[in-house]
């Protein structure tokens, strides 16, 4: 049985996710997030709920204790600085494996008309600071990351993706959260998949100049 750590419980992706690994795995999972009254266990016995600060890498170190699998949904302005505490952490644990969410185009790896669009939507602080981030990931090498990065994401229910690598052009324009859930749960399965790299996920046969729903 896996003992899976999960930062940002609370995040839409986390969530489902959260559901997927009850259903589909035997894992333990340790829900992780700043107000932990926002959350309720559904299993008790496979949950429990922390609250803790993801830039406060004591918080983040008591939390990994014993853990196989961080998986790491976070978002906002300082996300540089939680991948730095993240990484101390894991280190301070002896914890190898994390899974890391963060967002098409850090790379400029958006094409055409579509990257051009991202551009104007994500610059000016949200790419910077997540491609930042995701520089700390690649320059721990120690750990066995992955980086995934979401087209844009839409709340269909549905399971239905397919990825590119860093260096490869970014396909598609759109995908579900549950899709990306699916996808952390595999990486979560197999301890070898995609280490050290960083993909792109996206549903087949959205490519347009934009997501369709904007």
């Amino acid at each position: 049985m896996q003992n899976i750590l999960i930062l940002g419980a609370h995040g839409k992706i986390a969530q489902l996710a959260t559901k997927l690994f009850l259903d589909q795995t035997d894992a333990h999972l340790t829900l992780f997030l700043r107000n932990a009254k926002r959350l309720t266990a559904d299993d008790p016995k496979r949950e429990t709920i922390i609250e803790g600060d993801a830039d406060n890498v004591a918080d983040l170190t008591q939390a990994m204790a014993d853990k196989d699998v961080v998986y790491a949904n976070l978002a906002g302005h300082n996300i540089e600085a939680q991948a730095k505490a993240v990484v101390a952490a894991m280190r301070t644990a002896q914890v190898k494996r994390l899974i890391w969410i963060s967002t098409l185009g850090i790379y400029d790896e958006v094409p055409g008309a579509f990257g051009q669009w991202n551009h104007r939507m994500l610059d000016g602080g949200y790419l910077e600071t997540y491609g930042a981030a995701a520089k700390v990931l690649e320059a721990a090498d120690d750990l066995d990351y992955t980086i995934v990065r979401p087209a844009w994401l839409t709340n269909n229910d549905e399971i239905d993706y397919e990825t590119t690598q860093k260096g490869d052009a970014f396909k598609g324009t759109e995908v579900s959260r549950k899709s990306i859930a699916a996808y952390v749960v595999t990486l979560a399965q197999d301890p070898t998949a995609e280490v050290h790299h960083s993909v792109g996920v996206n549903k087949p046969n959205t490519d347009g100049d934009k997501p369709a729903w904007y």
